[in-house]
């Protein structure tokens, strides 16, 4: 695969078709675990696992798999990787697991990665499929990251609370000191459609702003090609 098929498929998991901006995909962990910015980014670094590891799989076992079961065939794979992730975050990161709940089990419903997994691993070789589920769980993670980040600053004035279950020793950061009376709807549900929808009207005035400035680009110059060279020989007369 050359170098412009991998900045195009990095431009499409990070911006162009970004699953929580521009194809509104898996809206209900971003909704529901975006109180914190920790706690958004950690699942969005298990779905980054399940997604890559997903495509990895499925785009190996592709022209193995019969056309008219591959949808129960794909959730089985992703059920697979999705257990194995949680089990690991269960050992490794307990409080934070405890944490996250039943949303790591709940990758195996996220429309994201079966998504992904049909619209892209089935149909594509394993190295590209893994990169396109990485770009996309990457997009999905900065933008879990700044939801996050903004309800946890807005709403109880930190950053990085519950940084310590998973960096032992670490602390929040406390951005408007002990004072900071909070604003609740924050990190209400209702706070987080009104932080989503901040997000994509600024994602849509960006994109605005860059479709102009392309549009105001002058064409590149037309590549001129050589003439044919004229027969010098006049044509013989007819008899």
């Amino acid at each position: 695969m050359s170098p412009q098929q991998f900045r195009e498929i990095a431009w499409n998991g990070l911006w162009k078709q970004n699953t929580g901006l521009a194809q509104l995909l898996g809206l209900c962990p971003i909704l529901a675990v975006s109180t914190s910015m920790v706690n958004a980014v950690s699942l969005g670094l298990a779905t980054i696992l399940v997604m890559a590891l997903s495509n990895l799989a499925v785009s190996a076992l592709r022209n193995f798999i019969p056309y008219e079961i591959r949808i129960p065939v794909f959730i089985l794979i992703i059920a697979a990787l999705t257990t194995v992730v949680d089990l690991s975050f269960n050992a490794f990161f307990h409080d934070l697991y405890l944490v996250l709940g039943i949303f790591i089990p709940l990758i195996v419903t996220n429309c994201i990665v079966l998504a992904r997994v049909e619209a892209y691993a089935a149909k594509n070789d394993p190295l590209t499929s893994t990169f396109d589920g990485v770009m996309m769980g990457i997009g999905l993670v900065w933008v879990l990251a700044v939801l996050g980040g903004m309800r946890e600053l807005l709403g109880a004035g930190t950053l990085f609370s519950g940084i310590e279950m998973i960096l032992p020793g670490a602390s929040a950061w406390n951005v408007f000191g002990d004072d900071y009376p909070g604003f609740l709807i924050a990190i209400l549900p209702p706070g987080a459609f009104f932080a989503l929808g901040v997000l994509i009207a600024a994602f849509n005035a960006i994109n605005v702003r860059l479709a102009a400035r392309a549009r105001r680009r002058p064409p590149p110059a037309p590549t001129r090609t050589a003439e044919p060279e004229q027969d010098s020989a006049e044509p013989a007369a007819a008899s």
